[in-house]
């Protein structure tokens, strides 16, 4: 659906040229949510905007639905953008219209019949679920319900595309859940392809398929959620998750370690292990089987269980002591059965 080839942005800064974008190549396939993740100012917003062309690429391929909006003029790149739709962070609803009329602004600027508009704009109030509010202004409505209308704005033209910039970041916890959980609604009933920008795991993690991470302009790591979550290359995508599975061990953990370690009997060794899981490893019962045939003494100090896309994920930290070779094969068999193994060294 969207394919994005060395796409580089340079804008002109008060000290010379920047880089915004660097060579970026992205696919992104038909149907599928895509997140795109970074800290601030790391290029995400400046990439979700230049897939409509908000923002124009410097040089590259923005190819969305079979073709480059590059090389299309004026008038082809309007009638492009009206299978592309945009909700954006700060709703951007026009005060003096009422949900209806927000929602229908775009058919409006396209020339549609009053009794056209309605045949769309009717079902989308009810997909988003403000019919009853239909006759209310911005200023009558939540936050969550004006990223509604904003919703049924950008779907509107029945685009094939629907991108969010930031959607979520200015509601409440609970309200984001329930927006996430419209978009992914959106995408699964009507099919459309949902590139989703936030600085945020927990926006990711709710609803995405696949995300990449950008840092200073590069992709820094792509891949399925569950697979960045659970098997992190990168240093920011390690900072960038802390938020959900932390990346450090808390002091008491280590303390504890530094305590187990001193009672080992002679000739006998310890280790901590650090394990990620997911998916059918999480259910086997590899723990118990070290214990039984190796006979080691595993002591779980530390972990935590949550969900990816209906598949289960976690951490666990581990202190294992015995024979040391045991220990190793633990290892390996751990390893074997689709565990990702830390072995975490602990000062004295």
């Amino acid at each position: 659906m969207i394919d994005i080839r060395d796409l580089t942005l340079t804008y002109q800064g008060p000290k010379g040229p920047v880089e915004a974008l660097k060579h970026i190549n992205l696919h992104i396939e038909q149907g599928e949510i895509f997140g795109i993740i970074g800290r601030s100012g790391a290029g995400k917003s400046s990439l979700v905007r230049c897939i409509n062309l908000l923002n124009r690429p410097t040089s590259g391929q923005m190819i969305v639905d079979g073709r480059d909006l590059m090389t299309l003029g004026d008038a082809q790149l309007r009638a492009a953008r009206h299978e592309i739709g945009m909700v954006f962070q700060h709703f951007n609803l026009l005060s003096s219209r009422t949900v209806y009329d927000n929602a229908a602004l775009p058919l409006e600027l396209a020339g549609m019949s009053k009794a056209q508009i309605q045949e769309r704009i009717n079902p989308l109030l009810e997909l988003v679920g403000l019919s009853h509010l239909a006759d209310r202004y911005p200023a009558q409505i939540s936050g969550g319900q004006k990223q509604r209308v904003g919703i049924a704005r950008a779907l509107a033209s029945n685009p094939k595309v629907l991108l969010s910039d930031e959607a979520t970041s200015a509601l409440d916890p609970e309200t984001t859940r329930s927006i996430l959980d419209l978009l992914r609604k959106v995408n699964r009933e009507l099919g459309v392809t949902v590139v989703l920008i936030t600085h945020q795991m927990q926006v990711i993690k709710q609803i995405a398929d696949r995300v990449a991470v950008i840092d200073a302009g590069e992709i820094a790591e792509l891949g399925p959620v569950i697979d960045v979550f659970t098997r992190p290359q990168q240093a920011i995508t390690k900072s960038l998750i802390d938020e959900i599975v932390p990346q450090e061990l808390p002091d008491s953990v280590l303390a504890r370690v530094q305590s187990l370690a001193a009672k080992l009997p002679a000739g006998q060794s310890g280790k901590l292990l650090r394990l990620s899981y997911a998916g059918e490893s999480a259910y086997e019962p590899i723990l118990s089987h070290l214990i039984r045939e190796l006979g080691l003494d595993l002591s779980i100090l530390h972990g935590q269980i949550d969900e990816i896309q209906e598949q289960t994920f976690g951490s666990l930290a581990v202190y294992a002591s015995g024979d040391a070779a045991k220990i190793e094969s633990a290892i390996a068999h751990l390893r074997d059965s689709g565990v990702v193994v830390q072995v975490v060294e602990v000062k004295a």
